[in-house]
């Protein structure tokens, strides 16, 4: 058997209501003896403009349109009212409602251009329905003026105050896709940018190994190609991420993992410069996610300050260590800083900065200089949580 929601109930109770108000309204018009046709043209004005369906309303019918219309029929009936000179011509709670809900309509959704003058015409409508019974001086009407005046700023404010939220989740949404996107732009330039000094140094060496031992070029080359092919499906990840990044989007940035860090290491490797990774058997698979991903981008870019800053590096060594609750990542390499990579090449130094920020986002600590004797190291302890 099929459940039905609370929301759903009420929501229905709600356009039950109101369609027996209205109907409640016609049979008093047709009681006091007036004509039938004009009210209800107004109330099934204001409840096509009400109840219509958002699955199934046509473009044309606009928020401004909906609200400003059935008022519109309103104020001509109240209008035709007093110019035939009829008195005792009644309203119900029917139209009341309807013009109650137009005004809410008017200001939580009509755009900023048209909320305000949609919402004074659905107020002044409904303002103005004591006039077709109340014939009498203005004093017999203020009571009725009095209380329209109430419901229309309680309806208002309520409105205003839920279009303020719907204004600020929007506002939160964008920030949020903007932090995503620029978020996503970092790992796609850090990548990339790892992959692209492989190829340059690479590339360095297979320009002197031409010219000496160009029976060792193949190894050399099969990097470079490599470098690009990993240079390509990143950028190909990244663009798949960016153009899906609404909140159902699956989380498919490309991060790393401790998996990967053993990929880093292996492909980092050249002819000349060795590349060891030591992982202590403590450290598991099951760390947070997030503890992996900071991990991982530790680790490369590391190695690819080692290729812009020090290429003359005979080993880079890579460990992995758990203390107690905490996992150490720690990057050394041998070299003196020698490196004939073009100027452009050598980064602006930003992507310590960003790592910085990252671990400390994470609760860690990130630490970098140079070696005792010779080279450089760059060490990052994060809480390792309880895997």
């Amino acid at each position: 058997m099929r459940s039905t929601s609370p929301r759903g109930c009420l929501r229905g109770f709600a356009v039950g209501f109101l369609v027996a108000a209205s109907a409640y309204d016609v049979v008093i018009h047709v009681g006091f003896g007036h004509s039938l046709w004009p009210p209800t043209a107004v109330l099934l004005a204001g409840l096509a403009a009400v109840l219509w369906p958002a699955d199934r309303r046509p473009r044309w019918l606009t928020p401004q349109l909906r609200t400003a219309v059935p008022a519109a029929a309103s104020l001509l009936f109240t209008t035709g009212v007093l110019l035939a000179g009829r008195t005792e011509v009644p309203f119900g709670p029917g139209e009341v409602l309807i013009l109650l809900s137009l005004l809410f309509i008017a200001v939580r959704h009509c755009p900023s251009p048209w909320a305000l003058s949609c919402g004074v015409l659905d107020a002044v409508a409904l303002l103005l329905l004591p006039v077709r019974y109340l014939r009498s001086p203005l004093e017999d009407a203020l009571p009725s003026v009095v209380i329209g005046l109430v419901l229309a700023g309680l309806v208002a404010g309520l409105a205003g105050y839920l279009r303020s939220l719907d204004y600020r989740r929007t506002v939160a949404v964008v920030d949020t896709r903007r932090a995503e996107r620029v978020a996503i732009a970092a790992d796609l330039h850090d990548f990339v940018a790892h992959h692209v000094t492989g190829i340059l140094v690479q590339t360095q060496m297979a320009r002197m190994m031409a010219a000496r031992q160009p029976q060792d070029l193949d190894p050399v080359l099969a990097g470079i190609e490599r470098a690009a092919t990993e240079a390509l499906a990143s950028m190909r990840r990244t663009v798949g991420v960016l153009r899906d990044t609404g909140p159902e989007a699956p989380d498919r940035r490309p991060v790393g993992d401790l998996a990967g860090i053993a990929d880093l290491v292996d492909g980092f490797a050249s002819p000349g410069q060795k590349s060891v990774l030591h992982r202590d058997p403590a450290v598991s698979d099951d760390l947070p996610h997030e503890v992996q991903a900071a991990a991982f981008r530790v680790v490369q870019e590391a190695l690819t300050n080692v290729r812009r800053h020090a290429a003359d590096a005979a080993e880079v060594t890579v460990r992995l260590a758990r203390t107690g609750d905490r996992l150490e990542v720690t990057v050394a390499d041998d070299g003196h800083g020698g490196t004939q990579l073009p100027e452009a090449a050598h980064g602006g130094g930003f992507g310590l900065v960003g790592l910085t920020e990252r671990v400390t986002a994470l609760g860690g600590d990130l630490r970098a200089g140079p070696r005792a004797g010779a080279g450089w190291q760059v060490t990052a302890t994060f809480p390792a949580g309880g895997g």
